[in-house]
């Protein structure tokens, strides 16, 4: 692997899979990032990563959903292995604006496999990260594994769940090799304030209000996300091709546990000015519609064809999860008030493709 297109770069996921790729593993070629930035996605999270590895690291801005940039890309760059992050996640987003995330997750998959396809003399593999939410919802019993049907509730689930079809059917139609993996929920640093683990921290670190869903009983594995990328990694050099894997945290906990773990944690990195517990600023909140209760994986055979097992625990995970919040509040302070972008503006010239 010589020249690795990596889709979604700047968001949370893929920042922390490039990081990974060139500042701790034996990677030696180079990674393209190919980002639309939308929201999400903000190049400053791989300030670092560019101006230490300025002949590895190559940034362009294009969207997935136009043909002919991911074409020129595939011409330019001989890319030889796809992992591809680029997509809309919120499900809360999905529920009021579901158009984009069938653009974004379905077309943009769609382009990228076509260019893959056109390819073929020099691709070596496809992977594609998805998510445990294709499979639907659990009871108290039972776990998702590779077997289990998929049974998508959300506009961003059933998006997710069309373009994993796309991907085998690329691979059982057109030979090209593929891998898919289905992840629990991530966590970790650079992630959007939006999602439930850093707008928790950082409501509970200004001491405002902590909103959970409905009772709060809603179960998730929580997987911390240098765990996921180092999992992505083995699977690029070792995974079987045209095969799907689970990858979970092993960390299945209800959501309000999570929350109060939360607060018990930044507790103890720093009190409230009042001196009172930040379990007190807990408020249930009105439900979303479809909402899943409980999500469980079984990554078995991850780990016994590869090995692989997480290594944080959820008690380590959130505990450097905060200390990287609150080590980077500047970052903090431009993603939560938009400046973010405006510092990108200032500080890069990129130009679409």
């Amino acid at each position: 692997m010589k020249n690795i297109l990596v889709t979604g770069g700047c968001g949370f996921i893929g920042t922390n899979f490039i990081r990974y790729l060139l500042k701790e593993s034996d990677f030696s070629g180079r990674i393209i990032n190919v980002d639309k930035l939308t929201y999400a996605g903000n190049p400053e999270n791989l300030f670092d990563v560019e101006r230490d590895f300025p002949e590895r690291y190559i940034f362009i801005k294009a969207d997935i959903c136009d043909r002919h940039d991911i074409k020129r890309i595939f011409d330019d760059y001989e890319i030889d292995t796809i992992c591809h992050f680029a997509a809309e996640s919120h499900v809360d987003r999905s529920i009021v604006r579901p158009d984009s995330f069938i653009q974004t997750n379905i077309v943009g998959t769609f382009n990228l496999l076509e260019s893959a396809k056109s390819k073929q003399d020099q691709v070596q593999l496809f992977y594609h990260i998805s998510t445990d939410e294709v499979f639907g919802s659990l009871g108290k019993d039972g776990v998702f594994t590779e077997e289990t049907p998929y049974r998508p509730n959300s506009p961003y689930s059933a998006s997710k769940a069309a373009s994993d079809h796309l991907v085998r059917a690329y691979y059982k139609t057109y030979g090209l090799p593929v891998i898919i993996s289905n992840c629990s929920n991530n966590y970790g640093p650079y992630q959007f304030p939006e999602k439930l683990i850093p707008l928790i921290i950082l409501n509970a670190m200004e001491g405002k209000a902590l909103p959970v869903y409905g009772d709060g009983r809603y179960v998730r594995d929580w997987l911390y996300v240098r765990d996921h990328c180092v999992a992505i990694w083995e699977l690029i050099q070792n995974g079987e091709r045209g095969s799907m894997y689970n990858i979970g945290g092993n960390n299945e906990v209800e959501n309000i546990n999570l929350v109060e773990l939360i607060c018990d944690t930044l507790d103890g990195f720093e009190k409230l000015k009042n001196n009172k517990s930040r379990r007190e600023l807990i408020t249930f909140v009105k439900d979303r519609p479809g909402h899943d209760r409980r999500y469980a994986i079984d990554f078995t055979k991850l780990k016994r064809e590869l090995g692989w097992i997480p290594t944080e625990s959820l008690e380590t995970g959130i505990h450097k999860t905060i200390k990287w919040y609150l080590d980077n509040q500047e970052w903090v302070s431009r993603v939560r008030s938009g400046e973010y972008q405006s510092w990108i503006r200032e500080h890069y010239d990129y130009a679409d493709i």
